[in-house]
């Protein structure tokens, strides 16, 4: 099995080319930046110099990663709030920020999401047994990262 070496990058100006084009390429979290930089086997005071810089110029903003990541997993992949919390909590974004994307969801949009996965996932569900097959939609949603109370209201409406 082969592991994949990384180039040990000792310029601190080619360390902060190689940074800022990662972070224009997609939002970065500073937390992202500052793993990457470490892989590059730079030492701490270099890499705190290439974030702050990057911040002052603009390539990085927690608020607009937050946002950014937040809008992408519940428009792409269908997330509820509470596992977009645990993304943002991962990747060391402050409680409020992490506040401030969640409310940039529209509640409507979150209901019509909750609800399409769900009656995506009734189709799949072949159990029998009500109980068992409500059950299984609702660890489905849990999963997903919903809140249990609006995955009972869902639930009754589509399953009864």
């Amino acid at each position: 099995m082969k592991v994949a070496k990384t180039k040990i990058i000792l310029d601190e100006k080619a360390a902060y080319a190689k940074a800022e084009h990662f972070c224009a390429y997609q939002e970065r979290a500073q937390q992202e930046v500052r793993d990457k930089l470490y892989e590059y086997g730079l030492h701490q005071s270099a890499v705190e110099n290439i974030v702050s810089t990057l911040i002052t110029e603009g390539f990085i903003n927690e608020e607009r990663f937050a946002n950014a990541y937040a809008r992408g997993k519940f428009n792409q992949k269908g997330w509820g709030k509470i596992k977009i919390k645990q993304g943002l909590k991962f990747k060391k974004i402050p409680d409020v920020l992490i506040k401030k994307a969640l409310l940039g969801i529209p509640y409507d949009d979150y209901i019509q999401m909750l609800q399409k996965v769900l009656t995506k996932k009734v189709a799949q569900v072949t159990e029998k047994n009500a109980y068992k097959r409500k059950y299984k939609l609702q660890q489905y949603a849990l999963s997903r990262g919903y809140e249990g109370d609006i995955i009972a209201d869902i639930l009754k409406e589509l399953v009864g």
